[in-house]
């Protein structure tokens, strides 16, 4: 089956089939394993290992972390990529979305209050996960409207850590 895979701006071919996957024709020898009770994936490429938290924002929208740095990946298959490119994806929502924890776990720092301006990438909230500290960051252009999290607060997955309102 083919996808075409959107990250930071730049769409690639993914063709998939069993555990060869084909990136924009280059094969590799990939297995991604649940890591049960969290958002936790184990993706294994040509061998090499990699731990990525992978949350589902929307249909074909996921949220991916990679050492502290969450990116917005979008995936379609074949047919729904050449329907978009006909009739267009539509207008997308205005304004940043509410911060929410990825995981389960210990809001260590909060690195933003309201009423400050933040912009993509900016550090938000610090929140400790099986112990490991991780860096939650904006997604996107906005100024925080209300902090929900206190350090030392434990949070579960989908918790609202902080809310927005568009930059005006």
């Amino acid at each position: 089956m083919k996808y075409m895979v959107t990250l930071a701006g730049r769409t690639v071919e993914v063709d998939v089939d069993g555990e060869t996957v084909r990136v924009d024709g280059k094969a590799h020898a990939v297995e991604l394993r649940a890591v049960p009770g969290t958002p936790v994936r184990n993706l294994l490429i040509d061998g090499a290992s990699w731990i990525v938290p992978v949350e589902p924002v929307a249909r074909g929208k996921w949220l991916v972390q990679r050492r502290g740095d969450r990116f917005e990946v979008d995936v379609v298959d074949e047919r729904t990529h050449h329907i978009q490119s006909l009739v267009g994806e539509g207008k997308a929502a205005a304004g940043p979305a509410a911060l929410k924890a990825p995981m389960p776990g210990l809001v260590v720092r909060v690195l933003a209050e309201p009423g400050q301006t933040v912009v993509a990438g900016q550090g938000l909230v610090v929140l400790e996960a099986m112990k490991m500290e991780n860096e939650l960051k904006a997604g996107g252009p906005g100024v925080v409207e209300q902090v929900h999290a206190t350090p030392g607060q434990v949070v579960e997955k989908g918790t609202v850590l902080i809310s927005f309102r568009s930059p005006v």
